[in-house]
């Protein structure tokens, strides 16, 4: 049976100053996902010029690998910059 691993994100942008610079910033992160074969969704804040909220979703056959796999995408988002993790959650779905 396959394994579901949802990564919920909040983020601070802290150099966004219109939605346009929010924008930027989170195609920026989903362009750098989309290479470490996740899926990815803005799920919340879409109207303020500074947060946001991301759902990540990886799918495989060992939940070591899904892990490894959304660790891979939090690091890819620390090492860029442009943005701060302010919480970050994992879910195992079934």
């Amino acid at each position: 049976m396959p394994i579901v691993g949802l990564l919920s994100l909040e983020l601070h942008i802290p150099h966004s100053r219109s939605l346009k610079e929010k924008r930027v910033v989170v195609r920026s992160i989903k362009d750098r996902l989309s290479k470490l074969s996740v899926g990815f969704a803005e799920v919340n804040y879409q109207d303020l010029l500074q947060r946001t909220a991301l759902a990540v979703v990886a799918v495989g056959a060992e939940q070591q690998l899904v892990e490894k796999s959304l660790d891979n995408v939090v690091k890819e988002i620390e090492r860029k910059g442009g943005s701060v993790i302010v919480s970050s959650e994992i879910e195992w779905l079934a």
